[in-house]
């Protein structure tokens, strides 16, 4: 499964198997809160199958839902970098199964195969990139830009050019 995910492709068989031997799987049911923003982070999750989603809430619970994610993807990455809080909350949206690997090892694993690392800095790198563009389409375009850039990275996530 973790050949499939972006972030560990490229990984040789060797550290696959190092990360694999080291994770956990865990289901959940539909509408499940997995993480809770501003709560200790300390785990990396993989999404082996189900859906998602990434949000945020105020104190009086209104949300922003930031992303929706599905089998492949992950989250919680940043916890593997360092030891702030859960930036967001996730839920699941249907019965999800996921692979979670722990902080401690995680870092183990690393230590014997820094090519990981690299791997992830470039991932996050690229996220980072995605998330100035976004900011870049909200501040600088009109309604219409905004809308535009949106369903273009929906067509995008698909893969085929389509939105559903």
């Amino acid at each position: 499964m973790l050949q499939k995910v972006e972030i560990f492709q490229g990984l040789s068989p060797e550290e696959l198997a190092a990360l694999e031997s080291s994770s956990t799987s865990r289901s959940f049911p539909k509408n499940t809160v997995v993480i809770h923003e501003n709560d200790p982070a300390d785990s990396l999750f993989v999404i082996e199958s189900g859906k998602v989603k990434v949000y945020c809430s105020d104190k009086n619970g209104k949300e922003f839902i930031m992303n929706t994610q599905g089998a492949g993807d992950y989250f919680g990455e940043l916890a593997l970098l360092d030891d702030s809080a859960r930036s967001a909350s996730v839920r699941t949206v249907e019965k999800s199964t996921f692979c979670i690997i722990y902080k401690e090892d995680f870092n183990r694993v690393l230590d014997e195969h820094p090519g990981i690392g690299r791997k992830l800095i470039r991932n996050l790198a690229g996220r980072v990139r995605k998330l100035t563009a976004d900011v870049k389409s909200l501040a600088l375009q009109d309604v219409y830009g905004r809308v535009a850039n949106v369903l273009m990275d929906l067509s995008e996530e698909r893969g085929d050019g389509t939105l559903y």
